[in-house]
């Protein structure tokens, strides 16, 4: 009678699925717990924020800065860049860089692992520069904390980079959904904006993520979209002109935007202290008449959307909160930049819906259409996400029938702030021959796969000179590679083709040898370099370059100063995998 063998359910064998392309399933289990984390730190960061206005805003509200005397709301800002640069004034350059950008650029150049300074520094300056007044959203720091504390996830257990690839996706889809409430728009903007790619096995786990982080969040604060939108429609097609022109006349204020955003070379020359100074400056300048610059804006953007703005405040989010945003980003204060984007196009879409209704009454929409249509129109062509923007314009409307305006405005803005305004996406910053580096076929299809999926893992370590008896014993165990370790004076191990010793010891040559040096005997022998197991094949193909070898050891630490070589990989291994495998 055969004996149940049990499933191997241990993490080392769910680290080696985890490897390959295909590892859908245990994904998929990753993007469960990466939305349930996320959700749940989503849910502290809110709560710190609606602390800080439990602490000194009327009636609690964390954005009701109108309501307070125009003394103390110009002096918040000030006290926020003061707490901000005696947090972050000691600290490196380095420690300073936060948010979206920040993720990107871990994801492109460090395999998507996040410093622990880095993630501390986001809670901090991510609470104080809202609830102090600057002119900052909660998106941005609620990424790079949900992509960061998922990817801290898979650094915690070992796993293989190329599935913290798709950890920092799900953090980021499961921290978009949070706090707007919308999941879909959280997987797009995530595989849009971030990952730079759509495949299945992105997708799925991305998704699980994002639903996971909704439900914690909804959980907490309930099923309510971040703020609360008219039902509105489109009526007469003669809207559509003016949406266009609408569109053209956004695309054009969000390549300003990108512009002063990305003049952060000219600003650094300026001491960072200075560049704090300016930016609470200005805040408080403009706050004194004008508090609905302050904060996210999500009670201004609402209060556009029905039609209670008056004609002043409207300019006011258009060019104060546009310029404040931009230079505070532009001097180094990392603020997100999603929420005040939402609310500048959505004033100016208002603005424009006004200026129609007084043209054309007969047949011009509600203000608050082209409010809605401002507000997805602005943040896809900040970002160059025109997916993403129609689909938060989706859910946070519930309205269908909004969707073809929308998508005109969002495909107008974009190309106008692209081509009119020479503007790429907000956050692609580091470009080679006009792509940014994830955006590279070679290095996307390399990137999904670790080294244990491809490496070959039949091999035997062994000294340079050998008797013949134990070359019989080294080959009693069939291995495709020999491993020949050298002394420290002779640097790196050398790989040897097994067969080459075959022959070796069958060869009339060498039959009176009783001992062989194995850098001597014909064959084919590879200069290794190291490269750690839970490395991408993008990370073991730079290697090989970095290096000028054509294959590498694979190592990890089987304890405390005590490293295993695990396998070999060769560059046509590598090659190999891209044309047939991918």
């Amino acid at each position: 009678m055969s004996r149940l063998t049990l499933p191997d359910l241990s993490l080392e064998r769910f680290r080696r699925q985890l490897a390959s392309v295909d590892a859908l399933p245990q994904l998929c289990v990753l993007g469960v717990a990466s939305g349930l984390l996320t959700g749940g730190v989503m849910v502290v960061f809110r709560f710190m924020l609606d602390l800080g206005g439990w602490a000194w805003m009327p009636n609690g509200d964390s954005e009701s800065f109108e309501a307070l005397p125009p003394l103390v709301r110009s002096a918040l800002p000030l006290v926020a860049v003061a707490l901000i640069g005696l947090w972050l004034g000691r600290q490196p350059p380095k420690a300073r860089k936060l948010g979206i950008a920040h993720v990107i650029e871990r994801l492109s150049y460090h395999q998507g692992r996040f410093p622990v300074r880095n993630w501390i520094n986001q809670w901090w300056v991510g609470v104080i520069s809202v609830v102090g007044g600057l002119s900052a959203g909660r998106e941005g720091p609620a990424i790079h904390l949900g992509a960061a504390a998922s990817s801290g996830l898979g650094e915690k257990l070992r796993l293989p980079h190329n599935s913290l690839r798709v950890l920092v996706g799900c953090g980021t889809a499961a921290g978009i959904s949070a706090s707007f409430n919308t999941p879909i728009a959280g997987v797009i903007f995530a595989m849009e904006v971030v990952l730079m790619e759509y495949t299945i096995a992105g997708f799925m786990p991305v998704i699980l993520a994002s639903s996971m982080g909704a439900v914690v969040a909804q959980l907490v604060y309930g099923s309510e979209p971040a703020f609360q939108v008219p039902s509105v429609s489109l009526g007469s097609l003669f809207n559509l002109p003016w949406i266009v022109m609408t569109a053209l006349l956004i695309g054009l204020l969000a390549g300003v935007f990108i512009r002063i955003a990305q003049s952060d070379a000219w600003m650094a020359r300026w001491p960072f202290a200075v560049r704090l100074g300016a930016v609470g400056l200005s805040v408080a300048v403009v706050a004194w008449w004008y508090p609905e610059v302050q904060g996210i804006g999500y009670d201004s953007l609402a209060a556009s959307l029905t039609g209670e703005l008056s004609l002043d405040v409207l300019v006011a989010l258009i060019v104060a909160k546009l310029l404040l945003t931009a230079f505070t980003f532009a001097c180094g204060v990392p603020v997100g930049i999603v929420g005040p984007v939402l609310v500048i196009g959505a004033a100016a879409g208002a603005l424009c819906g006004m200026a129609g209704g007084w043209l054309w009454p007969q047949v011009a929409s509600d203000a608050g259409l082209y409010a809605m249509l401002g507000m997805a129109a602005m943040m896809g062509a900040v970002l160059q996400a025109p997916l993403a923007a129609l689909m938060a314009l989706l859910e946070l409307t519930h309205n269908p029938n909004i969707i073809l305006p929308g998508m005109l405005a969002v495909v107008v803005a974009g190309l106008t702030s692209r081509q009119v305004c020479h503007c790429q996406g907000f956050f692609v910053t580091a470009t080679q021959h006009g792509l940014h580096l994830l955006q590279q076929p070679l290095r996307q299809a390399l990137s999904r796969v670790a080294v244990p999926a491809v490496m070959e893992r039949s091999l035997a370590r062994t000294q340079r000179r050998i008797s013949r008896e134990q070359a019989r014993t080294l080959l009693d165990d069939k291995p495709t590679w020999l491993v020949i370790t050298r002394s420290s004076e002779e640097k790196t191990p050398i790989a040897l083709k097994a067969a080459d010793l075959a022959r070796a010891l069958l060869d009339e040559q060498w039959a009176d040898e009783e001992a062989f040096d194995l850098l001597e005997i014909p064959g084919q022998r590879l200069e290794l370099a190291p490269i750690h197991l839970q490395a991408t094949l993008n990370e073991a193909f730079e290697r090989l370059n970095e290096y000028g070898v054509d294959a590498l050891y694979v190592q990890h630490t089987t304890a405390p100063m005590i490293q295993k070589i695990s396998g070999i990989i060769t560059r046509d291994a590598i090659e190999s995998y891209y044309r047939y495998k991918r």
